[in-house]
């Protein structure tokens, strides 16, 4: 049942008291109509003693607290869904704006939501293909898995963002595989750019993107990750398709919800971030995973730029306890020009175990994986031991493993914008540079491993004179 009132007593921000209203409910949806006739939407943040606390999507700049009326709609915020929404193009609060036609729903969901039930989950196993070699090969991500990427100002994570949707695709499998997108105060430049790739490489028939601009009200900053998320639940759990949602940038999300807590006047947690933040993000978060007995699933990776290229703030710091490892960009490697600028060594997939191997990707996976790495961070050490010492003190392996990282930024974490290379080709890659050490330096590969697959000119290769 509609309810009407007339009685808002204050206004501050993005948030309006009304008060006498009677039984108003937590998240109800609110419709507020100026003066002028125009209607703004709202949901009910607190109610007490017959008054309520309502947080405007649309900010509440020219309300009239006189003149304007309030009607409690009795239903929470919902985004109506069909198959139709694939291939469309939205803004932050749902609504589109691809010039297309208006959703006809097959129903309408909750944006907030249905808590998976943690015995219901279903464990991540499969491998996704990414196209990227550092991605792929050395923090594997696997279905259903929620894997951020920490980025800093400046650094290409839209463009990585926008190559991981047009080449992601799961392996042997004819299956239905969608991208869900949400950006979250994005300039109009990025949004130009991410629509425009979407459609030139003809993405954007498998997509479902919602754009939230930095002039957009910020209030519809916190409800857009919801609105995609609730999609990528009605296309994987409805549809069963397996759905990869790239949601960026929660840096701006959580800025939302620290102007939206001050205005609230909430006590305040680290930073001036609210207390409940690891929370709110953590009911984000945890829309990822798979469902036993459902064919379809969600993976989710969240981009955030890290404020001052720290890892220890509280957005990236409470997102890394949530989710299953991270893939961090490296400003020296992008000075260096080298893209996609992942820095291997930090990086982590937690789950990357369950999604190699025989049936998977290949069998040398795991041993391979294991050897670049351990060979990477010593070449890395050496070329340090070096700058301090001079490189008079490195022996001549050392030398080999300094030639080795080099290489390796070189051939295999620098690829193209639009190079998709399988996991055959990332595979060979490595095992070519690992033709740069001797075989006596590969301690982590199985003797059969190296009889099969790395190049056969080298096999028997030992440190040279």
């Amino acid at each position: 049942m509609i309810k009407e009132y007339n009685t808002i007593s204050r206004v501050e921000g993005p948030l309006i008291t009304v008060e006498g209203i009677g039984d108003a409910k937590y998240r109800e949806l609110v419709e507020v109509e100026l003066s002028s006739g125009e209607i703004r939407r709202g949901e009910v943040l607190m109610t007490s003693e017959g008054r309520a606390l309502i947080q405007l999507f649309e900010g509440s700049t020219g309300i009239d607290v006189k003149k304007s009326k309030v009607r409690f709609l009795g239903k929470v915020i919902e985004f109506p869904v069909s198959p139709d929404i694939l291939g469309r193009v939205f803004n932050g609060s749902g609504k589109p704006i691809d010039g297309g036609p208006e959703i006809i729903a097959d129903k309408r969901l909750d944006i907030n939501g249905n808590p998976m039930n943690p015995y219901s989950r279903d464990y991540p196993t499969d491998f996704i293909q990414t196209g990227i070699s550092a991605i792929d090969l050395m923090n594997t991500l696997v279905r259903g898995q929620k894997l951020p990427i920490f980025s800093g100002s400046g650094l290409p994570h839209a463009q990585l963002a926008a190559q991981i949707a047009r080449q992601s695709k799961v392996l042997g499998k004819e299956e239905s595989f969608a991208v869900v997108f949400g950006a979250m105060g994005i300039t109009f430049e990025e949004a130009s750019f991410f629509i425009n790739d979407f459609q030139k490489t003809g993405a954007i028939k498998r997509a479902v993107l919602f754009i939230n601009l930095a002039d957009d009200p910020v209030i519809e900053r916190i409800i857009t990750p919801r609105i995609a998320l609730t999609a990528a639940e009605y296309l994987a759990f409805d549809l069963d398709m397996h759905v990869l949602v790239i949601l960026t940038d929660f840096t701006n999300y959580c800025e939302a919800l620290r102007e939206v807590s001050a205005a609230r006047k909430e006590v305040p947690g680290r930073r001036g971030y609210p207390g409940y933040l690891y929370t709110d993000l953590a009911t984000m978060y945890e829309r990822a995973g798979r469902i036993k007995n459902k064919k379809g699933s969600i993976t989710q990776i969240p981009i955030l730029t890290m404020p001052e290229d720290d890892k220890t703030h509280p957005i990236p710091d409470l997102t890394g306890y949530i989710t299953e490892g991270q893939i961090i960009l490296s400003r020296s490697l992008h000075r260096q020009g080298i893209y996609p600028p992942i820095d291997v060594l930090p990086s982590l997939s937690r789950l990357k175990d369950k999604g190699i191997g025989p049936g998977k990707t290949r069998e040398d996976h795991a041993n391979v994986m294991n050897q670049l790495f351990a060979s990477y961070a010593r070449g890395k050490e050496a070329k340090e031991l070096a700058i301090i010492l001079g490189e008079a003190a490195l022996s001549e392996v050392d030398k080999k493993f300094v030639k080795f990282a080099d290489e390796f930024e070189d051939k295999f974490v620098r690829q193209g914008q639009n190079e998709n290379r399988s996991i055959e080709e990332t595979l060979k890659i490595g095992w070519e540079l690992l033709t740069i050490l001797p075989r006596t330096e590969l301690k982590r590969i199985r003797d059969e491993y190296i009889e099969k697959y790395m190049p056969k000119k080298t096999i028997y290769m030992e440190t040279e004179e």
